[in-house]
């Protein structure tokens, strides 16, 4: 990068900077409250935030999103099951700002690219799309894997049956989802570590993201689509059975995956398949462990755990908030919405809602039929969701039967900085 480009960069960064502080105290100062999801305090603990928003301004008027956080489930519900509102972020009026900003730090437009993730996309691309996946993520495959994430849960957690201590995540929730993900698509077992690299650097675009993190995860996901070209080629020559070949070959009314919607689609179910269920088994095993009698329960009655992972996404699930664009002006829960604007729908927030829950701040591990958000809803509910809730379920069984006297170590749990995917990056017990 030039040295103009540099200073001109700074300077851009540096203003950006004070627009945003200035516009978190004009919020504070006209509603009392601030939406400010990079808040490092949120971390460990968002949920009394998360009741003050939803209790105070539900419906909450934020400057640096420009627009609305909303912390309700109806509203967020309501909104997830409306088609009008975009997932398409070239709908945010401050769009092109924004793409300013990359285009000077050197960051391609995803939208260009093609590359953009199907998160992102309405119909009728979305649609297109998600109906070819389908047909090759289909539940069956999913629940085809349940012996070998067994098996894979037993080989990590064996060499540890005389260990005093654990660190959970390294050792246990990050590589069971990499090694589930990395069997489904067909990634040769030598790749996976790469698998995980990458996903971890991909992952650095959700929330907010400095410039630095936006070019380390375009590189990661350049080097993954060159990987994923070499697979594609290899499976359509010689077709096997696992999730690459299934989308190389899914085709709908004479309509086929091109190749760069396949390297989305894979790029997105790596990330998708790994992160979010890494954090979803630790943030469960926290939870469980903050309520010792719940954790009891289910060492008693192991069967109840599968229809627990529900429970638990709902109490604390890994993805805290997700965002629509309001493509034309309209009402909502009393307020005017202008085209242009963002709704940040806080999914965790609204997923303890107390006009939803009943005792929603409690744990309950024997909760039935419980409507959460945490996969999502509507057009955009989670894909890999049958596949999340098969590996949280044996990795809990696996760790709490495996080791009865599971607690905390005694060291400070160390927390990501991720404003989207809430979880712990270390997790010291002892066993």
């Amino acid at each position: 990068m030039s040295l103009a480009r540099r200073t001109l960069l700074a300077l851009d960064s540096a203003w950006f900077a004070v627009d945003m502080t200035a516009r978190l105290g004009f919020e504070r100062l006209t509603t009392g409250i601030a939406f400010n999801p990079s808040d490092k305090k949120l971390r460990a603990d968002p949920h009394p935030y998360y009741r003050q928003l939803r209790e105070r301004d539900p419906v909450h008027r934020t400057h640096p999103a420009s627009g609305w956080v909303l912390s309700r489930f109806a509203d967020c519900l309501e909104v997830l099951s409306d088609k009008t509102f975009s997932s398409d972020e070239r709908n945010l009026s401050r769009w092109k700002r924004f793409r300013r900003r990359g285009q000077l730090a050197g960051i391609p437009d995803p939208y260009e690219s093609g590359l953009v993730s199907m998160l992102r996309q309405d119909a009728p691309h979305h649609t297109r799309l998600r109906s070819l996946v389908t047909q090759a993520f289909t539940p069956r495959a999913v629940e085809r894997m349940r012996g070998r994430i067994e098996q894979v849960a037993d080989e990590l957690l064996t060499p540890l049956a005389h260990a005093s201590r654990l660190e959970l995540v390294g050792q246990f929730a990050a590589p069971l989802p990499v090694v589930a993900i990395a069997e489904m698509l067909g990634v040769p077992s030598e790749d996976r570590e790469r698998f995980r690299h990458w996903s971890n650097e991909v992952v650095r675009t959700l929330g907010e993201s400095s410039f630095e993190d936006n070019r380390r995860a375009f590189r990661a996901r350049d080097e993954l689509c060159e990987y994923f070209a070499g697979i594609i080629a290899e499976r359509r020559a010689e077709p096997r059975d696992d999730l690459i070949t299934a989308l190389a070959a899914a085709e709908e009314e004479g309509d086929r995956l091109s190749q760069t919607d396949l390297f989305g689609i894979l790029v997105l179910l790596l990330v998708a398949g790994n992160e979010t269920t890494t954090k979803l088994i630790a943030n469960s095993v926290i939870a469980l462990l903050r309520n010792p009698e719940q954790l009891a329960l289910l060492q008693d009655e192991p069967k109840r755990i599968a229809g627990a992972v529900d429970e638990l996404l709902r109490y604390d699930g890994p993805v805290q908030l997700t965002s629509r664009m309001v493509c034309e002006d309209r009402e909502l829960a009393g307020v005017t919405l202008r085209k242009g604007q963002q709704l940040v729908l806080l999914l965790a927030a609204a997923n303890r809602d107390p006009e939803q829950f009943d005792d929603p701040e409690r744990l309950d591990v024997t909760r039935e039929n419980v409507r959460h958000l945490a996969l999502g809803h509507g057009a955009h509910f989670c894909l890999g969701a049958q596949l999340a809730r098969l590996e949280a379920g044996i990795a809990l069984e696996a760790l709490i039967t495996r080791f009865p006297d599971l607690r905390f170590a005694g060291d400070e749990i160390q927390w990501g900085d991720n404003t989207i995917l809430r979880g712990p990056v270390r997790l010291p017990l002892a066993v």
